[in-house]
């Protein structure tokens, strides 16, 4: 599906990714874990082709993504950001149903795949026809959730997607998020920089620091066997059961 090969990134004279690779598990959910600026973002930047690599390859299904044809891989990855990235002068159904408009998909197609996603992601079909300022955090995160699944795209990308929801709201997301993971099957790769988040979502966690993967694996790992200091700290910082019984 998606393959980093020895990827690095800097920007200006700052390196923010050392030379990484990453095959994220096809049908499953890895999570991208760490404190802010550890490069787990940009990893997911690489991946959906906004930015380019300053060394090593991005491959899609073998291919390598280059300019001449990141475009048509990124209609089969849906991408979803913090507070949603929602298009402020269209309305809900504009917001979801852009770039199948743009495709030259059928309408009726378009009605009904409408008509499936607000269902899988429970938002009523009445609040598709407001504005994003008209919606809740939560609402538009659904919002955001039905675009990045428009054309039924086999990579699911989201960064930090309930970062700005309030705590209620957050947790109610986080199991409907996980159900909808379930029942699609899909390769999904999320980040967060919330463990318990990671605990909730994450069949395998992916620990970074300072641009390079620390630790990966699944969670118990973190807590029996890490790799290094950071990582006890890391997770006694959070202040987290080894158990993680709340999740």
């Amino acid at each position: 599906m998606i393959a980093l090969e020895n990827v690095s990134k800097a920007f200006g004279t700052k390196s923010v990714l050392a030379p990484t690779s990453l095959v994220p598990a096809a049908g499953r959910t890895t999570v991208l874990l760490g404190p802010s600026g550890c490069g787990k973002s940009t990893l997911l930047r690489l991946m959906v082709g906004l930015i380019a690599p300053d060394s090593g390859r991005v491959l899609f299904d073998g291919l390598e993504v280059k300019p001449d044809n990141v475009d048509d891989i990124r209609h089969r990855i849906g991408y979803v950001i913090q507070e949603g990235g929602l298009f402020p002068h269209l309305d809900g159904v504009d917001n979801v149903s852009l770039l199948a408009r743009y495709l030259g998909r059928d309408r009726v197609w378009i009605e009904a795949r409408l008509g499936e996603l607000s269902g899988l992601v429970r938002i009523p079909r009445e609040l598709l026809q407001r504005y994003p300022r008209d919606l809740s955090g939560g609402e538009r995160q659904r919002v955001a959730l039905m675009r990045a699944l428009m054309l039924d795209p086999p990579l699911l990308l989201l960064d930090e997607p309930m970062g700005a929801l309030d705590a209620i709201t957050r947790r109610q997301l986080q199991g409907e998020l996980k159900e909808v993971f379930g029942r699609l099957g899909k390769t999904v790769v999320l980040v967060t920089h919330d463990l318990q988040e990671a605990a909730w979502f994450g069949d395998e966690i992916v620990l970074m620091r300072a641009g390079r993967i620390i630790q990966r694996g699944p969670l118990e790992d973190l807590f029996a066997r890490p790799a290094e200091t950071f990582v006890t700290e890391f997770v006694h910082a959070q202040r987290a059961d080894p158990r993680l019984a709340a999740v």
